[in-house]
This record gives structure tokens, C-alpha cells and sequence, in this order.
């Protein structure tokens, strides 16, 4: 099924706010700024509601409150909607990037059709106004594609970025342009998060990242299971065994003319269409969910899409491995030894642990791709969620000055990361009487043993490893999103493709 994600017209308009042509203007408000001077104008449009309620606390600048209102005087905007942005001095890109996107949602549920967000506070320019593009972008994404019945409200039609653009208008334009390349790219792999698993096979999934990735100018090659088995990927055709669906490895290359030879960004996401557990199955309650286990290999796909869109100088590879893990009759078994395309052999002692496994023959693949600097992306275990619940994803790896990297690219990009512990003697949970390791060292430090499990793939390079299981899924709807898959880590790593100066 083709792409339903839309975006509305976003422009710059250097325009007073009372020359704004919009339905509806938003304006953030920070606590304790009643007597700024731009909002004594903007009170005195409304025939002074901002004041009135700001004196009977209906509107104190706390986070996301709302407060919408006609202009009673001759502006050109219909209404206002002054929109809590908690403390000045918390302002940042992050908080900018929400309160925008909850603006616009907001919006949309009143059916507004022109939106325009006035530029304020103190993120810099060009950085705020990005940030706001992908606000309203990300605003634009339903979840309700498959419902023939009464849908959501539609995205709104024209949006307005209103800053002072003197002697900058082309740098902001091109700030405009980059957030909503970064915007849509999120909403697509929301999309596919939350694409029904009859739907979304690995094959499909495959030919669905063909087609983003082409129309981006990305160089795309599909290996069948022909192709994984001639290149001795043990671990993903384990895992793929007890599946009617074929496994599929989706390649895609970005090179860029004029690109040094080093270094090569290489991106490996997991790519499970839908995760039974195995033969280890999960409990039924909440199964459904997972046919967001390819959340990782999606943010990868869309990554890849922005990546070329914004013409990343450097050479980025990325790998997506993909298959469904089943308890079919040929289905893997605890205790069965796996051969790795590196050569490490594997015990497996659960099947409920498939995504290491696939993840380890990607990053190999990578690395014969040329790649020098890896970061993996996956919803790999419940432990990152016991340990971080569903506020920041767990960010794993080496060097640590290489980790540094990838974890500020990530959070200035929206995409919170927290650090987490690679200690040798994890490890240890690792071994196997009978094979080079076991693929899980049980309950006790999960996360960590997963990511030490990975470790053994990354070759000695520099990596990075994002578990995602808590932060790929909202099960609430947010004011700045919908109920639903979330696009995480698309703009992290589209924005690490830029960053190489400083990759040591």
C-alpha cells in the first residue's frame, strides 16, 4: 500500500503578527512572562483575554496549556492560540520542537486549515526554526489508515514559520527545507511501525524501503535467502527458520560525489516484521504490539531517505535485516547451536532473543560494506524499559568519545539517549559449554548482556547501540503525538551523517 503521509505547505514569513493571513496563529508562553512587551501586543488584539487569563491562572505558562481566542481588532490572523512552554530558561530545541507539534495538533482537532507559529524565545535561529518545521511536520501523521469509518481531522493545509528573516531569509529557508525533510522522514517510519504485520511481511517491507529510498536518489540492493545463505548468515536464517515468510537483508548506499573514502557511517537497524518469541513465546496479552519490532530497521530506512534528500557528504551504508520470528515446525530451539557469517557460533537458550542475533550478522555485513563507524538501532529488550521506562532510549558502545557523539547528535535531534554500562564482566553471562557464547545471560543486567552480545560483531570499531523498546511506541497519545509508533531515532541518525568533523 503506498505512503499516505502528507505534509502541509511550510514557508518563512518575516510579516508583523498582525499581517499574518492564517486561521490561526500560535504563540508560546513562558511562566512568568505576562509583561513581555510582544505579548502586551498581541493581549491588546484579543481585547486583552491573554491578560485575563493569566490573571485568573487559567493560562500560567506551564507546559502545553492552551488558551485560544478571536482577535477582536483589525489584524489579519483570525485567532490566537497562546500555548504554555514551561520556563524561559528550559526553552530548548527539544522543548521548542513538542510545544510546536502540540500547537499544531491542536489545530488540526479544531480543523484549522492555515496554522502559522510565531518564532519565540531564545534557541537561535535557524536551529528554532528548524525545530518548529518539524514540529508542524510531525503533527500531520494519523494512525488511522485502515479505518473506514470516521477518521481524525486532516492535516492542516498551509503553514507559516513567522521569524525575523533580515539578511538571513535563505539560511532560514533552508532550515524550513531540512526540518521537513527530517519531519516527513519520522512520519514515514511511523507509518511503517505501525503497518499491520499481514501486511507489512519482510518481503513487502523490502520492497517498501526500495521505493523510499530510490525516489531519495539511495542505492538500493534486496538479498534474498539465496543470497544470506551464500553469504553464511547463520543467525538471520536461524531465526527466519520458523517462518512461512522468506528473511530478506535490505542494503542501501548513499555516496555522495566528491566523498572521502573515510569515513563510512554504517547503520544497521532490526528488522522483525513480527516478534512471536519462538519456540520461547510470549505471553499473548499485548502480542500485538509486536509488529513493531522492525521499528529500528524503519528508522534506518527513513534515516537513510533524509540522509540523501540533505546530501550528507560522507558515505553512509545501511543494513536491514528482516524476517518474522515463529513457532513453525522447522522454527529454531532453545539449545541449538547457530554459525554466525563472522564465524562465531551461538547457543541459543532462547528464541525470544532473535534480534541480537540478526543484528550480528547486519553489523558483519556492514563491515564488509566498508563501513568505519557503526550504530545499530533496535527494540531489543523489556530490560531497557525496566530500566529507563519509555522517556530515553539506552545508548551502549566504543570508544566512549564516539558514544559522546551519537548521544549529543541524538538529543539535539530530539531522540533521547541515556548511557548505559559495557563492563567486561557482563560477559561472563555470556558463555557456553558447547559454542563461543550464548545468545542471553538471563534476567539479571539484560540490556547490558544484550549489548555485550552485539559487541562481539562490531569488529573492534567504533559503535553505538540504540535499544529502543521503550521510546518506539506510545501507548497514550501525547500532546505533541499521536497514540502510536513515534519515528524515533530517524532524525538522530540522519543528523550523525553530518557530524564527521568530529568522529575521532
Amino acid at each position: 500500500m503506498p505512503s499516505t503521509v502528507s505534509l502541509p505547505a511550510i514557508a518563512l514569513s518575516a510579516a508583523s503578527p498582525a499581517d499574518i493571513d492564517t486561521d490561526l496563529l500560535a504563540v508560546p508562553v513562558f511562566e512568568g512572562d505576562d509583561m513581555a512587551a510582544d505579548l502586551r501586543a498581541l493581549d491588546a488584539a484579543t481585547g486583552g483575554a491573554l491578560m485575563r487569563a493569566q490573571e485568573s491562572q487559567e493560562l500560567r505558562g506551564k507546559l502545553y496549556e492552551l488558551l485560544i481566542t478571536p482577535v477582536t481588532s483589525d489584524w489579519r490572523p483570525a485567532r490566537l492560540a497562546f500555548i504554555g512552554s514551561g520556563r524561559r530558561a528550559d526553552f530548548t530545541t527539544e522543548r521548542l520542537r513538542r510545544v510546536a507539534a502540540a500547537a499544531a495538533l491542536a489545530a488540526r482537532q479544531r480543523r484549522v486549515q492555515r496554522f502559522a507559529w510565531l518564532n519565540r524565545g531564545d534557541v537561535p535561529l535557524l536551529a528554532a526554526v528548524q525545530a518548529a518545521t518539524e514540529g508542524i511536520a510531525l503533527s500531520a501523521f494519523s494512525p488511522d489508515r485502515y479505518k473506514s469509518g470516521e477518521r481524525g481531522a486532516p492535516p492542516i493545509d498551509q503553514a507559516l514559520i513567522v521569524a525575523d528573516s533580515v539578511d538571513r531569509p535563505s539560511e532560514i529557508e533552508a532550515a524550513i527545507e531540512r526540518g521537513r525533510i527530517l519531519g516527513e522522514s519520522s512520519n514515514i517510519a511511523r507509518e511503517l511501525s505501525n503497518e499491520p504485520s499481514n501486511v507489512l511481511t519482510p518481503t513487502i517491507f523490502a520492497e517498501r524501503a526500495t521505493e523510499i529510498c530510490e525516489a531519495a536518489g539511495v542505492a538500493v540492493e534486496i538479498l534474498d535467502e539465496r543470497a544470506i545463505a551464500n553469504l553464511g548468515m547463520g543467525l538471520l536464517l536461524g531465526v527466519a527458520r520458523g517462518s512461512a515468510e522468506p528473511p530478506r537483508v535490505i542494503v542501501m548506499r548513499h555516496r555522495p560525489a566528491g566523498a572521502p573514502a573515510t569515513p563510512v557511517l554504517g547503520l544497521v537497524g532490526k528488522g522483525i516484521t513480527f516478534d512471536t518469541g519462538g519456540i520461547s513465546i510470549k505471553p499473548a496479552d499485548g502480542m500485538e504490539r509486536m509488529k513493531d519490532d522492525m521499528a529500528g530497521g524503519a528508522a534506518v530506512i527513513c534515516a537513510m531517505r533524509a540522509i540523501a534528500l540533505l546530501n550528507a557528504p560522507i558515505n553512509v551504508v545501511g543494513v536491514v535485516p528482516t524476517t518474522e520470528n515463529m513457532p513453525g515446525g522447522r522454527a529454531l530451539k532453545p539449545g541449538d547451536v547457530l554459525t554466525s557469517a563472522s564465524g562465531k557460533t551461538v547457543e541459543v537458550i532462547n528464541t525470544d532473543a532473535e534480534g541480537r542475533l540478526i543484528l550480528g550478522d547486519g553489523l558483519w555485513y556492514a563491515q564488509q560494506l566498508g563501513a568505519t563507524h557503526l550504530v545499530d538501532v533496535a527494540t531489543l529488550t523489556g530490560a531497557a524499559v525496566v530500566a529507563l521506562g519509555k522517556v530515553t532510549s539506552a545508548i551502549f558502545g566504543q570508544p566512549q568519545a564516539w558514544v559522546d557523539v551519537v548521544r549529543q547528535t541524538a538529543e539535539d535531534a530530539g531522540d533521547r539517549c541515556w548511557p548505559m554500562p559495557l563492563y567486561d564482566e557482563y560477559a561472563d553471562q555470556l558463555k557456553s559449554e558447547i559454542a563461543d557464547m550464548l545468545n542471553t545471560g538471563g534476567r539479571p543486567a539484560g540490556a547490558c548482556t544484550a549489548a555485550m552480545f552485539l559487541k562481539e560483531f562490531a569488529g573492534g570499531l567504533p559503535w553505538a547501540h540504540l535499544d529502543v523498546a521503550g521510546t518506539a511506541w506510545s501507548d497514550d497519545a501525547k500532546p505533541w503525538m499521536a497514540k502510536g509508533a513515534s519515528g524515533v531515532a530517524v532524525r538522530g541518525l540522519a543528523e550523525l551523517a553530518f557530524t564527521s568533523a568530529r568522529w575521532k
